[in-house]
């Protein structure tokens, strides 16, 4: 299976830049950018840094189902906003009022001047992962799971209109080298298994929208309510099925469904002996593992609620014999708590 994204970044002629409100002051770096020949005489920017931050604000909202919203934003550059398809991974940094985003600079120590921060100035943070990108119109969509005011991110979306400003911490097109925050990465030609919740589901889709033709696995999904059930294209070979509670516990219909759909999988694959596996306490550590380079036979990717993923992952680890070399697994979050950064 080859996995070369179908989204393929391109340099279009682009419209003038749309005009943002005065409010929003976000800059670069100035040291993030530098010139080299690619090879006709002429010359190009290249970026130093694999990620910038981008100074965007609300173009539009549009309500997919009862507990997804997508939210469309644009700005002046937008253009370099690389569109690495798959799950890429980006930080959505909410405004805080009065403040701006002046203080957060640009570069690639962003993160550590953020920490630093006074309580006062250090804006919410959020991993998201980017739905869709439309350089030529400088647009990027994000699809955000609504749970009403349990979270920044919700609270902010559900009243999103147009011209609220937010940023993004994004992959930088003009970067020439591999900007990371891609988790799926199978061993070519492999046979998958996708398995999460609703804060899985932009990643998911986004996905199964960039495989090849020849792909061959299962997805699985689990979402609040039936009428969360989204269309996706995706590869004949795919088969995607969607798991609603309907007022159900998380993880009630996606554990089994897992392990009925991982042994049938795994039957035709050779397994391995059984993997001792560092048990992590998903109340105060982080769940999150991508390998970079996976073997051949099944490749799982798991995420979602930080207590079902482990389960899931012990499953198909300790007890079917998965190469956790294989397993790339995410706790998006954490029953009880808040999302991690």
């Amino acid at each position: 299976m080859n996995l070369a994204t179908n989204r393929v970044p391109t340099t279009p002629t682009v419209p003038a830049a749309p005009t943002m409100p005065t409010a929003l002051t976000v800059s670069a770096a100035p040291t993030t950018s530098r010139l080299r020949s690619i090879g006709d005489g002429t010359v190009a920017s290249v970026a130093s840094t694999p990620y910038r931050l981008f100074e965007v604000a609300v173009r539009r909202t549009r309500r997919l189902s009862p507990s997804f919203l997508r939210v469309t934003v644009t700005g002046p550059d937008l253009d370099r906003f690389a569109d690495n398809g798959f799950d890429q991974r980006f930080k959505l940094v909410l405004p805080l009022p009065g403040v701006g985003f002046d203080h957060l600079g640009g570069g690639a120590d962003w993160y550590q001047r953020w920490r630093q921060l006074p309580d006062h100035l250090r804006n919410p943070v959020r991993t998201y992962t980017v739905r869709a990108v439309r350089p030529e119109r400088r647009e990027v969509d994000v699809d955000v799971v609504l749970h009403g005011d349990n979270g920044p991110v919700s609270q902010w979306a559900s009243r999103a209109v147009p011209d609220d400003v937010v940023a993004f911490v994004g992959p930088d097109a003009w970067y020439p080298g591999d900007h990371g925050g891609v988790g799926f990465r199978p061993h070519p030609g492999a046979e998958f298994l996708l398995a999460g919740d609703e804060t899985a589901v932009p990643a998911t889709t986004s996905i199964l929208e960039c495989l090849p033709a020849d792909a061959r696995g299962e997805v699985l999904l689990e979402v609040p309510h039936a009428a969360d059930v989204l269309p996706v294209e995706h590869p004949p070979g795919v088969r995607v099925t969607w798991l609603p509670r309907n007022g159900g516990a998380h993880g009630e219909r996606l554990i089994p469904a897992v392990r009925e759909t991982a042994v049938r999988l795994v039957a035709a694959t050779p397994r391995r002996p059984r993997q001792r596996l560092r048990d992590i306490d998903v109340d105060t550590d982080l769940l999150w593992e991508v390998p970079a380079t996976a073997t051949d036979g099944l490749y799982a990717w798991l995420a979602g609620e930080a207590g079902v993923i482990k389960t899931l992952r012990r499953y198909l680890v300790t007890d079917l014999g998965v190469d956790r070399r294989s397993v790339a697994f995410m706790g998006y979050w954490r029953l009880g708590r808040g999302h991690p950064l």
